[in-house]
């Protein structure tokens, strides 16, 4: 559970830092300058955030599935009598 854990928050702050410079790029586009090429990388990065989270994400939680899944039963073999056919 420990590496759940370091890995949902590494993956959380990673994706928060890339946010939050997509969105100051956005913004610094948009309003202080004029360069143009700054939006579309503003939004680019805000995007490429959501994806880093959301995959972080779905690796913890196919972890977490694959740990607590199904087994299956324990096969074991017939006991056959003396003489019987198998």
């Amino acid at each position: 559970m420990r590496s759940r854990e370091k890995l949902l928050n590494a993956v959380t702050y990673v994706g928060l830092t890339v946010l939050t410079m997509g969105v100051m790029a956005f913004i610094l586009g948009i309003i202080v300058t004029d360069f143009s090429i700054l939006v579309p990388i503003g939004i680019g990065t805000s995007v490429g955030a959501v994806f880093i989270f959301l995959i972080g994400v779905f690796l913890v939680v196919t972890e977490e599935m694959l740990e607590k899944s199904y087994r299956g039963t324990k096969v074991v073999p017939i006991k056959t009598k003396k003489g019987a056919p198998l």
